[in-house]
């Protein structure tokens, strides 16, 4: 899978065919630079969800919680960029969520990569010298 976002104006239409694209996978782990916009694909994904919450960075709750009308189910936004250490992520029970059933979007990581499943998603995001966002499933 390969889906290029040349503007913001193309995130809705890109959301789209990201989640015509997913699996029956749960978890997808998103793998990216600082501002490379890993939260507003998250926030797109989930309004194509059905998701009417505001989804915003739990960058300090490390996890926001949403429902989404559209899969009648919860969805899990993690954000670890704040944790320390992999001690601090098994503290939070992550196992309990990523083997809910529920969706989770996790942003940064690498710090509970032990605790993800094996058949995660790993999606990466590459930003482009003309600001164009490409998002991929295969590490380049």
């Amino acid at each position: 899978m390969t889906i290029r976002i040349p503007s913001t104006a193309y995130l809705a239409s890109a959301a789209k065919e990201f989640v015509e694209a997913m699996d029956e996978r749960k978890v997808y782990a998103f793998v990216a630079p600082m501002g490379a916009g890993k939260t507003t694909f998250i926030r797109a994904v989930c309004e194509t969800l059905g998701v009417t919450d505001v989804v915003n960075s739990p960058t300090f709750a490390i996890v926001n919680e949403y429902t989404a009308s559209i899969t009648s189910g919860t969805i899990y936004h993690f954000d670890f960029y704040r944790l320390k250490n992999e001690a601090e992520a098994r503290d939070m029970g992550l196992e309990e969520y990523f083997y809910s059933g529920c969706l989770c979007f996790v942003e940064w990581p690498d710090i509970a990569s032990a605790f993800l499943p094996d058949d995660t998603a790993y999606i990466y995001i590459r930003v482009e010298a003309d600001g164009t966002r490409v998002l991929y499933d295969k590490p380049e």
